[in-house]
């Protein structure tokens, strides 16, 4: 709890926040719509930001801070005295465990559950491993691996432990190299040429531009410091 709610930082996350956080430039249909909106209206639904957003910014571990930072600038809502427990114990688990009980993390079958997103998206829901699959069924596995020793026994993880415990090694394996792709790529800003449809149905080719990290970095930590004052 406060002070430390702010600074806790349960599983030692310290990526820094990736450019499509601010662009919307990325292959991933459910970030990409997500984003766009909460800068459109300044407003996402709760699933948008916990099971979307904050769900990819704990299996990428995204610098709690500065996620933490995003949400406060970004949406008209945000209020430091909700926004903070909200983020920072719920979405990213930061505190350990003292406001919620379980880190809220899935895979993408969840979120093609909840939403058509997956329908128009650059990477295939159903496939777990491979340069086509969702990100986030390999990021899944690969957290729920990295973290076993701190969250195997949590009551409500066990039922997903066991189908862990169940998994073929070589499958794990697979998974652990493709985040590590993944978040490699990550870290630099990079991201391959694609082709997605757009909600109309045409193609369309993007590029994400690897220098424009950077600069977004330095916008961040001047909004930062504004918000401060």
């Amino acid at each position: 709890f406060m002070p430390n709610l702010k600074t806790d930082n349960y599983f030692n996350n310290s990526r820094a926040l990736p450019s499509f956080f601010w662009n919307a430039e990325t292959n991933m249909n459910c970030m990409r719509q997500c984003i766009k909106e909460t800068q459109q209206n300044a407003y996402a639904h709760h699933i948008q930001r916990l099971m979307v957003i904050g769900n990819f910014s704990l299996l990428t571990e995204l610098n709690p801070e500065e996620v933490q930072a995003w949400y406060l600038l970004v949406y008209a809502d945000a209020y430091e005295w909700v926004e903070l427990p909200n983020v920072a114990g719920m979405i990213l688990y930061s505190d350990g465990g003292n406001l919620a009980s379980k880190p809220y993390v899935a895979s993408g079958s969840y979120i093609n559950k909840m939403s058509n997103y997956c329908k128009n998206c650059g990477y295939q829901v159903s496939k777990k491993t491979g340069p086509k699959a969702c990100p986030f069924n390999y990021l899944y596995w690969h957290f729920i691996d990295k973290h076993k020793e701190k969250l195997s026994n949590n009551h409500r993880m066990a039922m997903i432990y066991k189908t862990y415990g169940r998994m073929k090694e070589e499958n794990i394996e697979t998974m652990k190299q493709d985040a590590a792709i993944f978040l490699s790529k990550l870290t630099k800003n990079e991201e391959v040429w694609f082709t997605h449809k757009d909600m109309s149905g045409l193609p369309t080719t993007i590029y994400v531009a690897q220098k424009m990290g950077k600069e977004l970095g330095k916008c961040t930590l001047l909004l930062q410091a504004l918000r401060r004052k």
